[in-house]
């Protein structure tokens, strides 16, 4: 008899490589389909194999060449999936015996495959033993060690390297690979963070305060977007790294304020709450569905100073010339800092998209530092941590703009936080860890 949990983790692995969706929609839709035959820890266990096998999915497959007699690009999609997720519960979830996730492997390759298919399976997960991840350890070569022993690509490890040392360069890749804990911002508007945190002990959530004043983090909570708190607005789920953004721009009640690439509108909002409620902030996407998530989002936490519009910012329009106080630039980037929740980030991005995302990021800055009016400041950042989308854009900006300078950073409620990661006072950069996605931001002041 087939097991269900693993059926659907199969299934939703297949929609991943078969879309190239990310593995949290991919997930999420798999679910709802099948809610009916899932409890929590069905969800769970779900969950933990499809983010667990796409995350060490090249690891993975150098186990598979290992053992199998049949070259990759022959085997089935839905049997090369069985084998990923047959590898991943051996080799890293010690709470399930081997012999079970031969027999439920198995059992799934005769209904997707053929008898063939399934004899294949086994020979090749009963050869498979947890020595296989230290046999990685023996490579010489440093970048194909890091790479394979933290099933992060080649390329990654190199773009790394030129910022970090070989010690630092693993300790980021590993990080990749780590569950992150779920973070919430306390929605000011309606609560405080000591009644936050009595609410949600009372539905025996553990909870400890966060790094930043207004963040919590919260343990083993699934299906969060259920909760009735979060329904009602209480809080909303941001990691702190993604935070600082609009804690550095800092935006005051009364200012008008442009958040230029918008959607989902976590970090809108974070700007509404900062102000009060009292203001305005025009919110713009290039995707209407988009900013239909902007809008469920300010409705749900009682704001009411967003508007959006459906706008590309990296086009200049003349209307906007100096119209706002303070702008957010939270712009299209690779992601690499946030692979811990995003780990299909790794096998989706190409060395070439480096030059590709740069122009447009280039481009949205020098657009969008025209909407700027004088005296007013601009906060560029991204969830990524290449020099290449971060300080080299800034350098460029400023000295083909000599109107603009490096803003001061001080003068916050979370001062001694943002300190941590100043660097050289021109910067907040954050590299992923255990605690940590990848962040980095600028604020840019023009002179009067």
């Amino acid at each position: 008899m087939i097991d269900k949990t693993r059926e659907v983790a199969l299934k939703t692995l297949y929609k991943i490589d078969k879309e190239e969706t990310y593995s949290n929609l991919a997930l999420d839709e798999m679910i709802k389909q099948n809610k009916n035959n899932l409890d929590s820890r069905d969800i769970g266990l779900i969950s933990e194999i499809v983010y667990g096998t796409v995350s060490w999915k090249l690891t993975i497959d150098e186990i598979i060449k290992k053992y199998s007699s049949i070259k990759m690009k022959k085997i089935s999609p839905w049997i090369l999936n069985i084998l990923r997720m047959g590898i991943y519960q051996i080799i890293f979830l010690d709470k399930i015996p081997k012999a079970a996730a031969v027999n439920e492997s198995v059992n799934l390759a005769k209904r997707y495959g053929h008898k063939g298919s399934s004899n294949f399976v086994n020979a090749v997960l009963r050869k498979v033993d947890k020595k296989d991840m230290k046999e990685f350890n023996k490579i010489e070569n440093n970048i194909e060690r890091i790479s394979k022993t933290t099933s992060t690509p080649e390329w990654i490890v190199e773009e790394l390297l030129k910022e970090k040392n070989e010690k630092e360069t693993e300790e980021i890749c590993k990080s990749f690979n780590i569950k992150p804990k779920t973070s919430i911002r306390i929605n000011r508007l309606k609560t405080t963070k000591n009644e936050l945190k009595e609410k949600l002990k009372e539905k025996k959530i553990n909870c400890q305060d966060g790094r930043l004043n207004d963040f919590i983090t919260i343990d083993g909570l699934k299906d969060i977007e259920n909760l009735d708190l979060f329904k009602d607005g209480y809080f909303t789920v941001q990691d702190e790294s993604a935070g600082m953004a609009s804690i550095v721009l800092n935006p005051l009640e009364n200012e008008i304020v442009l958040d230029a690439c918008s959607a989902p509108g976590g970090k809108t909002t974070h700007l509404a709450e900062i102000m009060n409620n009292k203001g305005k902030i025009i919110a713009w996407d290039i995707y209407n569905h988009r900013l239909n998530l902007i809008k469920q989002n300010y409705k749900r936490l009682g704001i009411n100073i967003i508007e959006t519009y459906l706008n590309d910012a990296t086009i200049y329009k003349e209307e906007y010339f100096e119209k706002f106080d303070k702008i957010l630039l939270d712009v299209l980037c690779l992601g690499i800092g946030v692979i811990r929740r995003k780990p299909d980030i790794k096998w989706q991005r190409q060395k070439e998209n480096i030059n590709e995302i740069t122009k447009i990021q280039m481009q949205i800055l020098e657009t969008c530092s025209k909407y700027l009016k004088k005296g007013g400041e601009l906060v560029y950042s991204t969830c990524s941590i290449f020099k290449e989308e971060n300080q080299n854009i800034i350098e460029k900006f400023l000295n083909e703009n000599k109107e603009f300078e490096i803003s001061e950073y001080k003068d916050n409620k979370d001062q001694d936080e943002l300190n941590n990661y100043l660097v050289d006072e021109k910067y907040i950069k954050i590299y992923p860890n255990e605690t940590n996605d990848g962040f980095f931001i600028c604020k840019l002041h023009r002179k009067n």
